[in-house]
């Protein structure tokens, strides 16, 4: 293990250590902010998850769902600075979108999940996929399952489909170039959507990994209404996560170079859990959302049976709230997990941000044992 750890905080480094030699993890990082300064700074493992490179500080990866909380940004930021309602309809910014129903479709709708556009009937190909034009095409030409505005689903990759073309209808630039220049290069952090190509050398290749079953609290197996929606192919479940078919190989440099701002940002934990800081208070004098907007994003919009994920989950405008789909640090605590690990989030009250990346996805869609292990560490820590 390298990295280092403040005064109090102690009990990470163990929770992380345990991770390796208990839950499985072959490689990773996780990194802590407190009121906008490094707390925990950690690194273990090897670079890819069948490989025998030592992973580094400056080792990054695909974090899958996890990309939805940076891409949410995006959108609050617009309208932070006056240039997106969202109380407006899509089609307002977007009027090729308001074919067959959804004429009411509103932006907030899109950030909480409500939209009724989680699947596409014809799925895309990855080069489709990877295509702005041809994806928002699908999307607008999409009729929607329910009534917008008036349920909620996980929409795990047409999120990003939508939420992508409303950017572009604002500003002229796709949702990765915009991160690029308006949130990552002023932090200064290790995060991309849309990865280039002078930073490849810095990913390593992820892969499944089963691990022993965790104890206590965590054991828990999951419904058998959750197994048979996976199971079924017709099920909004399996076909949200279809939406791209063939599902693509993660270790592709075309799958890492496209921007897919649902699905694969690639990021170390320090360039997750600094973004994070800086939503809720300055990190080296950089802060991108004020006090309202962190309200707003942590507002509740969405609880309850979800009809994609059928578990039950809460959402704000882009994040996932605490909750028992998604324990995160507090009940004010907002974010987003990748499915089988990663996991970035921040909670105001405390000043705590958090970020952990992997190399060994399991078989997970939110709350994975070793970000769980890795949160409770920072509750019981003395500094907390």
């Amino acid at each position: 293990m390298h990295g280092t750890v403040a005064e109090g905080f102690e009990p990470v480094r163990e929770a992380f250590a345990r991770n390796f030699e208990a839950l499985g993890d072959r490689g990773a990082a996780v990194a802590v902010y407190r009121d906008g300064r490094r707390v925990v700074d950690l690194w273990a493992g090897v670079k890819d998850v069948d490989g025998a490179e030592p992973w580094r500080r400056g080792t990054a990866q695909v974090v899958r769902s996890a990309t939805k909380g940076v891409a949410a940004a995006v959108l609050l930021l617009l309208h932070q600075r006056g240039e997106l309602d969202l109380d407006a309809p899509v089609g307002q910014y977007w009027p090729e979108f308001k074919a067959h129903g959804k004429e009411r479709l509103l932006v907030r709708h899109v950030l909480s999940h409500r939209a009724g556009l989680p699947v596409l009937d014809r799925p895309l190909t990855l080069r489709e996929a990877a295509d702005p034009q041809r994806a928002a095409e699908a999307v607008a030409a999409q009729a929607p399952v329910w009534e917008p505005g008036t349920d909620h689903g996980y929409h795990a990759l047409t999120y990003g489909w939508l939420l992508d073309e409303l950017v572009r209808r604002l500003t002229g630039r796709g949702s990765g170039e915009w991160i690029a220049a308006e949130i990552a290069a002023p932090l200064g952090l290790d995060l991309w959507v849309g990865l280039p190509e002078t930073q490849a050398h810095r990913v390593g290749t992820v892969g499944g990994i089963e691990g022993p079953e965790p104890s206590g609290a965590l054991r828990a197996r999951p419904k058998r209404s959750v197994t048979e929606a996976y199971a079924d192919p017709s099920s909004l479940a399996r076909r949200a996560f279809a939406a791209i078919t063939p599902f693509p190989d993660q270790n592709d440099p075309a799958f890492r170079a496209a921007a897919l701002p649902a699905a694969n940002g690639v990021a170390t934990a320090d360039g997750l859990a600094r973004f994070y800081a800086s939503l809720i208070g300055p990190v080296d004098g950089v802060r991108l959302l004020d006090p309202a907007t962190v309200e707003r994003a942590r507002a509740e919009e969405s609880a309850g049976p979800d009809r994609v994920l059928v578990v039950g989950t809460r959402f704000g405008l882009g994040y996932m709230l605490h909750g028992s789909a998604s324990p995160f640090l507090a009940p004010g605590s907002f974010g987003h997990p990748g499915r089988g690990g990663s996991l970035g989030f921040a909670d105001p009250e405390s000043g705590i941000a958090f970020g952990y990346v992997t190399n060994g996805f399991r078989r997970t869609v939110t709350a994975d044992p070793r970000a769980q292990a890795l949160i409770r560490a920072v509750r019981r820590s003395p500094a907390f």
